[in-house]
């Protein structure tokens, strides 16, 4: 069966190039953490609240981002999006010039809010874009384009900011006067700001381009789509302002009945924290373990996106010989076992560093994977409402880095990874219940 429909294939590949931007988003931010430990001689709790606001607007935008794209259309939603991303890159400038970690802070979950609106958006619009039943495999085609975007963020961030740190430790910081700290403060965050900033206008650029783009619309966005007047009726419903919310209360309460996608949104929670935790300490595991600088450290980081990106490809294509289903519960258990290794291997070097850049291999298949399986027939209006849940889900990056950097302080980085250990446990669950209903289901 046709994974892209001919008709789908430009409107997909417009879509798809907006994984890769908000992937450069995603992983150039965690690198942030470890810069601004550096910058401001933080410790891992005060920098995780960088995942904090970035994750926290995920959670606090895809609601009213899928109330918006239900009122309005999916390519509307692609617009404001764009929109508050560049917005919240050029508001590194101020931030810059202010010296302000708070002001970073506000910047990051204005531009993260953009990218909330744009995942929203993107997910369920590529899952409508041709036959259900290869709706899941579609969404990880397009997924695959996300750690490309990711590679880009980190090589700029290796580049562009990581090489114009100071050496200075926190130590010698505090040694220094205020003028000369001032000074390679200043330098360096005009790294981290004209960084952003270039982005900022390359997201102008494209948004542009969406202005004048001729997207095909959503099968229940035409009233001339319907067949009868109660079809017809729901869809004015839908798009009169008083009615709008009655009609999502009500895909709300059919969301919640069906348990593959409840269990799906709490899933999903637990693994967008696992795979944040991972990534945002493996610069700090790798510097400890090695002995090594942020930017070398952001090579090993390199590394493990460049794996991640390469095995959703490899996903992608066992998914025409295996349930996704299937293919979740093996990743589940793979890192499990990863994560552990990565905890009780502490000092010995190379080895818990592999374990951990093992473990995106196994995480690749995750997020598209729960996203396609959690929205499996789901009706393209529920979609809508039910794609800001999964969204939203990504809370769990804003919750559980913080708690994985507590225990980092608190014990070591290494012994911080029994965080992910326990959420893949929970990927774990949701596959194995996924495969019990669906052979219960063949067998019926």
């Amino acid at each position: 069966m046709t994974t892209i429909p001919r008709r789908y294939v430009l409107p997909f590949v417009i879509v798809t190039s907006l994984f890769f931007f908000w992937g450069i988003a995603n992983n150039m931010t965690d690198t942030l953490l470890a810069a601004f430990k550096r910058i401001m001689s933080m410790s891992d709790t005060q920098t995780s609240l960088i995942q904090f606001s970035f994750y926290g607007a995920y959670a606090v935008l895809a609601l009213p981002a899928a109330l918006f794209i239900r009122r309005y259309s999916y390519k509307s939603g692609i617009i404001l999006g764009l929109l508050m991303y560049a917005t919240g890159c050029i508001l590194f400038l101020p931030a810059a010039r202010a010296a302000s970690y708070t002001f970073y802070l506000g910047a990051i979950f204005i531009l993260a809010g953009g990218c909330s609106v744009l995942e929203t958006t993107a997910n369920p619009y590529i899952l409508s874009m041709g036959p259900q039943e290869t709706a899941t495999r579609r969404l990880n085609v397009a997924q695959a384009f996300n750690p490309l975007g990711s590679i880009t963020g980190i090589l700029l961030s290796t580049f562009f900011i990581q090489a114009e740190l100071n050496q200075a430790d926190a130590a010698a910081r505090a040694q220094m006067t205020d003028q000369q700290l001032a000074a390679i403060q200043a330098h360096e965050l005009g790294a981290v700001t004209g960084t952003y900033m270039t982005l900022g206008f390359v997201l102008l650029a494209v948004l542009v381009l969406m202005l004048f783009a001729k997207m095909p619309r959503e099968k229940s966005s035409d009233p001339k789509d319907f067949k009868d007047s109660k079809d017809l009726k729901d869809f004015n419903d839908t798009n009169d302002t008083t009615a709008l919310a009655a009609s999502s209360g009500s895909s709300f309460r059919r969301l919640m009945r069906n348990r593959h996608y409840w269990f799906g949104v709490i899933a999903q929670f637990f693994y967008v924290g696992a795979q944040i935790g991972v990534w945002s300490f493996t610069i700090r595991l790798a510097m400890a373990e090695l002995g090594i600088r942020e930017q070398q450290g952001s090579v090993i980081y390199l590394i493990s996106i460049i794996g991640f990106s390469a095995s959703r490809f490899i996903f992608t294509w066992l998914m025409k010989y295996f349930r996704p289903s299937r293919l979740l519960v093996v990743a589940a258990v793979a890192d499990i076992a990863l994560s552990l290794v990565v905890v009780f291997t502490q000092g010995m070097g190379w080895l818990p560093v592999v374990a951990l850049i093992a473990i995106s291999l196994f995480m690749s298949l995750m997020f598209p994977t729960i996203y396609g399986i959690a929205l499996g027939g789901v009706s393209v209006d529920d979609a809508k409402i039910g794609a800001s849940g999964l969204i939203m889900a990504i809370l769990g990056g804003a919750l559980l880095t913080p708690l994985q950097a507590i225990i980092s302080d608190a014990s070591s980085i290494n012994t911080s990874y029994l965080v992910p250990a326990a959420c893949f446990l929970v990927v774990l669950l949701y596959g194995l219940y996924i495969e019990r209903t669906t052979r219960r289901d063949v067998t019926a």
